[in-house]
């Protein structure tokens, strides 16, 4: 197991590389540059709220493209100089692929640089979001697994019913709604849409939380916490729980589960004493990257709906405004955390079921 474990770890580093070369040169041919970006402010078209990085941050992050040049129609009638001071400024000055080993060799360290537009560290900017998109995340997540596994199980057990033909269906239709969809229903009913206010409608605590006791600070994060949890739930648990559903299936009608019924074991018995490890293996390991999914790729239209300023919100704001130290520096870190946990996800494998043996199979 060792073994495999130190070749895939060897084989993020090309995954890696791979991965940003190619988004690198995606960015090439996105108009509206950082540069562009600062010349519509100068010229009172862009968003004056944007703040310029005094240090640049071009070192760590910069990702030049071909509407940076000084060429383009907003650049008309502005001093060379100035571009040439801007394009020093964001490192734009320099080669394509001396950017990109620069950019490179600082992300090998984690120094992910300075953000172009809020004159903050990339790093201290993702610290400062990642407690509402791990809220979200974990939570979401937990309730998906508690809800879909128990489920999956009944739904396998009574295949067929009545029960299966009604939960199918409201599966049916919980999968078909947007999450994002869902969360205006949600904010309508009872955020004080058109009905009822029950639920607050903006941010993850009350602007008085500080002021709060300790048990009235964690009932204030649930309460806030309700809305936007219940909205990704609904549009995440219906695929887990089919695939709960089918893998017991799957195993219930194997030799050996018969076998065991045969010496007189009750179903209860058969079905969590030996089903259960066999057929909750796939489910299992696939929690780290079910987690990261849910943490950072589901909740952007969460976090707009509900007023949350998380890694999604950053992520979308850093790609309008062409803030490419965030955008690259968030990619390289989450891309790593990915790659990492699903070599977690295989380890969690041979842990569930030590019989699985990868090396054996050439890994």
């Amino acid at each position: 197991m060792l073994a495999y474990i130190l070749r895939r770890l060897l084989l993020i580093v090309p995954t890696l590389v791979a991965i940003m070369v190619l988004n690198f040169v995606i960015v090439q041919f996105a108009p509206g540059g950082p540069i562009d970006q600062i010349i519509a402010q100068i010229e009172g078209k862009g968003d004056t709220t944007a703040r310029v990085s005094g240090q640049g941050g071009g070192e760590a992050g910069a990702a030049p493209q071909a509407s940076d040049s000084g060429q383009t129609r907003g650049t008309r009638g502005l001093d060379p100089e100035l571009i040439a001071q801007l394009e020093r400024q964001f490192g734009f000055d320099r080669p394509l692929h001396e950017r990109f080993l620069t950019m490179m060799g600082n992300y090998v360290v984690f120094d992910f640089g300075d953000s172009f537009f809020r004159a903050r560290r990339v790093v201290d900017l993702v610290l400062e979001k990642m407690p509402v998109s791990i809220s979200l995340g974990i939570w979401t997540t937990l309730l998906v697994y508690l809800i879909s596994i128990p489920l999956g199980i009944r739904k396998a057990v009574r295949d067929g019913s009545r029960f299966d033909i009604w939960t199918s269906a409201v599966i049916i239709v919980g999968n078909a709604i947007p999450a994002f969809l869902f969360a205006v229903l949600l904010v309508v009913l009872f955020a004080g849409g058109s009905y009822l206010q029950v639920f607050p409608l903006r941010g993850l605590v009350s602007s008085n939380w500080a002021e709060l006791s300790l048990v009235d600070k964690v009932l204030d994060y649930l309460w806030h916490m309700v809305l936007p949890i219940t909205a990704m739930v609904i549009g995440g648990f219906a695929s887990l729980t089919m695939l709960t559903k089918n893998s017991f299936l799957e195993e219930i009608n194997k030799q050996y589960v018969l076998t065991a019924k045969a010496k007189g074991l009750n179903e209860r018995g058969v079905l969590y004493g030996h089903v259960f490890r066999n057929a909750m293996l796939i489910v299992i390991a696939g929690f780290p990257s079910a987690f990261v999914s849910v943490l950072f790729t589901g909740s952007l239209f969460i976090e707009i709906i509900f007023s949350l300023d998380g890694l999604g919100l950053l992520g979308f704001e850093s790609a309008i405004q062409r803030d490419y130290p965030v955008m690259f520096g968030t990619l390289y870190f989450f891309t790593l955390l990915g790659l990492l946990l699903n070599l977690i996800g295989d380890v969690m494998y041979v842990v569930i079921d030590p019989r699985i043996d990868f090396e054996a199979r050439g890994g």
